[in-house]
Parts: C-alpha cells; sequence; structure tokens
C-alpha cells in the first residue's frame, strides 16, 4: 500500500461502469478466448481491443466479435508504436466516456487470469490504483525459467531501491484504476513507450496523491504467440526510474 489516499467521494466499484483494454499486437490466437473470458464474468465488464494494425489480422477479428458484442469495442492505430502510446490513446478515448468509472489494464496472452479482475476491482474501495501484484504475500508465477523470475525480481528491486517506494511490483501490468486517478495525471509528460509504462504511470499517481494498493494474483507465461520485450525496452526501463525521483 503507498500513499494516503486524496482522491475522495469517487463511487462504489461497479463492474457495469467498468471497462477492461486489452492492447493487442498479433494476439489471433488468444483474444476470441479473452473476450469471452471478460464477458463471462458476473456484473457488465465491457472491453476495449487496441490493436496496432497487427499483420495477423488481429484487428479485423476484433471488428467482427465487436460487430457480435455490444459491450466490446475497437481502436484501431495506425503502426506499432509501443504499450505506452497504445494505452494513452486508449485511456484518452476512455475518458471521454460518462459512463466508465473503474478502467483496467490486462494482457491478451492469458497470463493475467482475468478471473481476478472482480478482486482487483473490489480493491478500489480504499484505493485509486490496484495492482494484480507477483511479489506480495499470495502472489506468484507459474512457467517461468529461472533466468526469467530472477531478471524480474532484479528489475523490481531495482526500482524499488530506486524510487524508495513500498509498492512491490511496479512493473506489473494487470491493473484496475478509478478514472479519477487517470484524469489527475499528466498523461501529455509521459513519454515511456515499452513495459516502463507501468512504472510511471503507478508513479505518477501516487505523485498525484493517489493510493495504491497491491493484489495477489499468479502471473501465468503466455498461453501462444511471441513475447514483445526487447533489449531497447530493457535499456529504457533501466533509465526510467531515475527519470522518475524528482516525481517521489
Amino acid at each position: 500500500m503507498s500513499g494516503p489516499r486524496v482522491i475522495e467521494e469517487s463511487p462504489k466499484p461497479d463492474s457495469a461502469r467498468a471497462l477492461v483494454v486489452v492492447p493487442t499486437y498479433n494476439e489471433r490466437e488468444t483474444l476470441p478466448a479473452l473476450v469471452e473470458a471478460v464477458l463471462g464474468l458476473p456484473g457488465g465488464w465491457r472491453l476495449l481491443v487496441v490493436d496496432d494494425n497487427s499483420p495477423d489480422g488481429t484487428g479485423d477479428l476484433a471488428d467482427e466479435i465487436a460487430r457480435e458484442q455490444a459491450r466490446v469495442s475497437v481502436l484501431h492505430r495506425e503502426r506499432k508504436e509501443g504499450l505506452g502510446p497504445a494505452y494513452l490513446a486508449a485511456f484518452a478515448q476512455v475518458l471521454q466516456r460518462p459512463d466508465i468509472d473503474f478502467v483496467g489494464q490486462i494482457d491478451s496472452d492469458f497470463s493475467h487470469h482475468p478471473a481476478d479482475l472482480p478482486r482487483l476491482l473490489a480493491a478500489l474501495e480504499e484505493a485509486d490504483l490496484a495492482i494484480g501484484s507477483r511479489y506480495v504475500a499470495g502472489g506468484r508465477t507459474e512457467g517461468w525459467g529461472l533466468r526469467r523470475r530472477l531478471l524480474s525480481r532484479w528489475g523490481n528491486a531495482y526500482v524499488h531501491a530506486v524510487l524508495s517506494t513500498r509498492v512491490r511490483d511496479l512493473t506489473a501490468g494487470f491493473r484496475m484504476w478509478r478514472r479519477q486517478a487517470l484524469e489527475a495525471i499528466d498523461r501529455d509528460a509521459v513519454r515511456t513507450r515499452g513495459y516502463g509504462f507501468q512504472i510511471e504511470m503507478a508513479v505518477r499517481a501516487m505523485g498525484a496523491g493517489g493510493r495504491v494498493v497491491e493484489v495477489p494474483i499468479c502471473f501465468t507465461e503466455r498461453r501462444a504467440g511471441k513475447s514483445k520485450m526487447s533489449g531497447s525496452i530493457v535499456a529504457e526501463a533501466l533509465v526510467l526510474p531515475w527519470r522518475l525521483r524528482k516525481l517521489r
């Protein structure tokens, strides 16, 4: 848990007013099952697919699904620019909708379990941002080799040391936001493109007075497709915490 909560008088968590953003790039294999899993949750969950012009036709498939499912919408982007720009474009669109009070983030490859979304939403009863955490009591990973586990642990320890934050899993991408927390962030100032985007958004949320809680989850190695991790993304994440220190 991090920071005193200053965003008050917010609506109670309600899945009928929640929308989950899922960025896609060549995720045609897993998207239909993910949509089914999210829409099958109790309540009125909605889904926004943000596709970066996937060569495998993920965007076209998403359009087909949206024509069949009223609770699914699609945002098409002209090219692949990274995770950060995709989410920022989605947030900008979602925050124009007065019917949405809670905004989720989830990977399309089932490394995040959609069944955990209600627990993340419920955590917003006392918070402004709920992070699905691998590194609090009850959290874990499955299907990772030793190298992947060590890299993730080291990365979070590095960020924690530089930023002196109590949040254990700042790199996690499974999240639920109150819209007020997203609105409080200067999103135009966010420049991170890769997975460091998750770090920057959480730090900016805390800097804006938002309260962050971590909810234990099981992170499972992706079912299909290829990881989007690259050397440039790692390099960006190494420099990022030092740039963000002033926000803390």
